[in-house]
């Protein structure tokens, strides 16, 4: 038989093969993992303590069995149920007909740093939360005008008469804009 070891990843600085639920991980920060379910609230923090392999670009550490204080820190992000999976036993003329199965109860991490190497920091992902979000549709790219448009624009804004600021004691009340027109929609 023929053993397999874990290999860091090579496109990352920073990995680590760790043990959640008597599972093998390979991890690097940034990675979002699916684990069986650990008792611990959604947005909360979790330290995965068995490291068995950690790697840092050139440097590989071997644990026997784990390395010592060496952990993975996570954040929890939801708790989710996985696929659903059946397993069916059937023997012909024997009456032996056995069907169980189930969906298998899982947590999402995201992992935040391995050994101590990790992404940003709380503090640095608080202050992009604090910026307001954009509410409503993305606005489209503009149009291309035709050439016909183009000359019509043109005319228009040398034909357009130059207003006069009115003075103090004659203000004019704000002009309203008309009111959008929404297609009707057909009763049946």
């Amino acid at each position: 038989m023929v053993q397999s070891f874990a290999v860091p990843k090579p496109d990352s600085s920073a990995s680590a093969v760790v043990v959640s639920g008597g599972k093998q991980y390979r991890v690097a920060p940034g990675d979002r993992i699916l684990v069986d379910r650990l008792a611990a609230e959604a947005g909360a923090s979790v330290k995965l303590g068995r490291v068995l392999l950690f790697s840092d670009g050139g440097e590989i550490k071997v644990g026997n069995p784990a390395i010592d204080g060496l952990d993975v820190d996570a954040k929890v992000i939801a708790h989710r149920r996985g696929p659903r999976i059946e397993s069916i036993r059937y023997k012909s003329k024997k009456r032996v007909r056995v069907h169980a199965g189930g969906r298998a109860y899982l947590t999402a991490l995201e992992i935040i740093a391995v050994g101590g190497i990790g992404l940003a920091t709380e503090d640095e992902e608080e202050k992009e939360e604090a910026k307001p979000a954009r509410r409503g549709r993305a606005k489209a790219a503009p149009k291309k005008k035709t050439k016909a448009e183009a000359t019509k624009a043109k005319a228009v804004t040398e034909e357009a008469p130059v207003e006069e600021s009115p003075a103090d004691d004659e203000v004019k009340a704000p002009e309203k804009k008309p009111a959008r027109r929404r297609a009707k929609k057909e009763s049946e």
